[in-house]
């Protein structure tokens, strides 16, 4: 039985039904993507910024400004005084003379 126009028809609209239904779900899910994509590179961009700050502050709180407070208070030390340094010159070589 040979077939006839009618099943031709509904043949091709079926194939057509099925490959734009097949474009449209990629579709779709390259548009998810590409909306989780943008959602990430925002998050990114948050957690570079966090970082800058926390690295900022971490220099922050390493510097002299902010140690040397804490020290004097938490272990009870201080800074000498000018008078309190003692500059030791350097020994003299006496090898040096002996070899001559």
């Amino acid at each position: 039985m040979k077939p006839r126009g009618r099943y031709w028809v509904m043949f091709w609209l079926l194939l057509f039904s099925l490959v734009t239904t097949l474009i449209v779900a990629r579709q779709s899910d390259a548009y998810r993507t590409a909306r989780r994509l943008e959602a990430l590179r925002n998050e990114r961009g948050v957690l570079a910024a966090k970082h800058a700050e926390l690295t900022r502050r971490v220099r922050e709180a390493s510097g002299r400004k902010i140690l040397v407070p804490r020290v004097e208070r938490a272990l009870g030390l201080r800074e000498p005084l000018d008078s309190e340094w003692e500059n030791f010159s350097p020994v003299p070589d006496t090898t040096a003379g002996a070899e001559r």
